[in-house]
């Protein structure tokens, strides 16, 4: 796990308990580099759509000034505000013209996004969950940033009470193996993945082994040969025809997927609504435990 940073550590405390960041405040990002703020942000742009909906969670949705590309969620916080392109195809132009006092990117070396932003003269915070307990992190480095600490607390513990209650309704089920695909490469979720994580509390198996990786291009004769129960994240009629696939356990069944365009961004997001994504992937695994 990167940088985790406890909560009650995060800032000193006010009357009543509540937490207040000190600033100048310098935290760690996940590129190891020490990102530090001399003011509490004011104008924060955004280029992930998981902490778009981590910033209005907390309380702090109303300092974006832009978001990225993908950023769909809440509508009342995203339709507000300009989209300034994506992690491989920023605007830097317009990013620089908002004059933002922090900006939100990711840690990917294939993107370079932080590197491009820190150079055109940005305070940059480069880093994204990939974990489980990474998700939770991230809510509280984002809660400290924006002197939200006390609303990233109650967020985290709202949150992990729904994930807890959920994952109990399924504690005693048989573990269905599953294959959740992530894009038709194709890419999958490992057991070590924050997905991969949730199918794990819904009462599931990822059929990926852990050495391959959080989110791997996989070989398609992986799946032929698993022969998974359920599919996740392909419509059934694709299903049908792929080589191989027709006699799978999850095709025979009828145990093949699609996600709605809610579901997909709740549980392709490390961010608050992982309760949604959850309960989706128990819907579709073990339904009896929703009745």
């Amino acid at each position: 796990m990167r940088h985790l940073i406890p909560l009650v550590a995060l800032g000193a405390l006010l009357p009543g308990g509540a937490l207040a960041a000190t600033y100048p405040l310098t935290v760690t990002d996940d590129l190891g580099r020490a990102v530090t703020l001399g003011r509490e942000p004011r104008r924060i742009v955004s280029m992930l759509p998981s902490h778009t909906e981590t910033l209005a969670a907390i309380g702090a949705g109303t300092r974006l000034v832009a978001v990225d590309t993908f950023s769909n969620y809440p509508g009342a916080v995203v339709d507000r505000v300009p989209k300034v392109g994506s992690a491989f195809q920023p605007d830097i132009e317009a990013i620089v013209a908002l004059k933002p006092d922090l900006v939100l990117a990711d840690e990917s070396s294939g993107s370079r996004l932080t590197e491009r932003l820190v150079a055109a003269g940005l305070t940059v915070y480069g880093g994204s969950a990939q974990t489980y307990n990474e998700v939770f992190e991230k809510i509280g480095v984002l809660g400290r940033l924006t002197n939200r600490e006390t609303a990233a607390l109650n967020l985290i513990t709202r949150m992990r009470g729904e994930l807890n209650a959920l994952q109990a309704s399924v504690a005693r089920l048989p573990k269905v193996s599953t294959y959740y695909e992530v894009d038709p490469a194709p890419y999958s979720v490992g057991p070590n993945s924050f997905i991969g994580t949730l199918i794990t509390k819904a009462g599931g198996r990822t059929i990926i082994p852990a050495r391959l990786g959080d989110f791997p291009k996989i070989d398609p004769e992986l799946i032929v040969q698993a022969d998974p129960q359920a599919v996740i994240g392909v419509a059934p009629a694709d299903a049908r025809t792929r080589p191989g696939w027709a006699n799978l356990r999850a095709v025979r069944s009828g145990r093949v997927y699609t996600p709605s365009a809610e579901e997909r961004d709740a549980l392709s997001r490390p961010g608050p609504r992982l309760p949604v994504a959850l309960r989706a992937l128990i819907r579709w695994l073990h339904p009896e435990a929703l009745k």
